[in-house]
């Protein structure tokens, strides 16, 4: 077993606080303005990466969602071009963990997208989590090659 996985030394498993269980938290930095990653992450394609399928999603605080593959929550928390805050359960989870996504501009024109999880239910949740993250902002990076310019040339 890892030594991270380890709790039997003494120390604190990683990820794990007093206040939000256990948690964790992945970003990558995108070429695209603040405003391409807002409407990337918010497009069909976009939520079908880091959300699931779902029929629609209509970005208003206390908005209930439920995917295709069984992912359900609530809105919490919407501020356009910065930041969603939700519940979000997987199926077969018996109790939600909370997920926040925040867009972060850069100086070099770039724009940081973070997943932060919490109330994750033990270690090897976490692990899962951390490896979906970093799988999904892979694809969303892969998603975001030429995003603006084809968007620019629509309008």
């Amino acid at each position: 077993m890892k030594e991270s996985l380890n709790t039997r030394s003494g120390q604190k498993p990683v990820g794990l606080t007093a206040a939000a269980g256990f948690q964790v938290g992945v970003r990558r930095t995108l070429p695209v303005t603040q405003e391409e990653a807002w409407r990337l992450l918010t497009s069909p394609h976009g939520l079908s990466q880091w959300l699931g399928e779902v029929e629609s999603l209509e970005l208003v605080r206390g908005t209930a969602f439920a995917t295709r593959e069984g992912n359900h929550g609530e809105l919490r928390v919407v501020k356009p071009l910065h930041q969603l805050r939700m519940s979000w359960q997987r199926a077969g989870w018996s109790a939600p963990s909370t997920l926040q996504i925040r867009l972060l501009p850069t100086r070099q024109g770039g724009t940081t997208i973070s997943f932060h999880q919490e109330k994750l239910k033990d270690l090897y949740a976490r692990e899962q989590m951390k490896a979906h993250w970093e799988q999904v902002l892979h694809r969303l990076m892969e998603a975001s090659d030429g995003f603006g310019r084809e968007e620019n040339a629509r309008e």
